[in-house]
């Protein structure tokens, strides 16, 4: 897991894919790589996460482009590896996960 601000003015860039809306860091919101992603058949839907002997329901508002990368938009991004649930700087608070930098292993499933 890495940790995105999906907030207007964030390092997510532009608004969200699912519901073209930017979403404040005290929301529980995740974007999945793009394999995960799946066209977006995972919008607007919850998925839980488990790490650090926690687990959070976030919504998948926004899709980290494993293929192409991003757009202008976007802040040129590099293309995300195939496994990622990139999230909100909440969902890192409520897994209780100390600091907000780097990676973190997790594991997640649909809701």
């Amino acid at each position: 897991m890495t940790i995105n601000s999906f907030a207007k003015g964030g390092d997510g860039g532009g608004p969200s894919e699912c519901d073209n809306k930017y979403h404040n860091d005290d929301e529980l919101v995740v974007a999945l790589s793009t394999g995960w992603y799946h066209h977006g058949s995972r919008c607007l839907k919850n998925i839980r996460i488990h790490a650090n002997g926690n687990s959070v329901l976030a919504k998948v508002v926004d899709e980290c482009d494993s293929v192409n990368g991003c757009d202008d938009e976007h802040d040129f991004q590099p293309p995300c590896p195939n496994n990622i649930v990139d999230a909100s700087p909440a969902v890192w608070k409520a897994l209780g996960i100390p600091g907000s930098d780097g990676d973190y292993e997790i594991t997640w499933s649909d809701e």
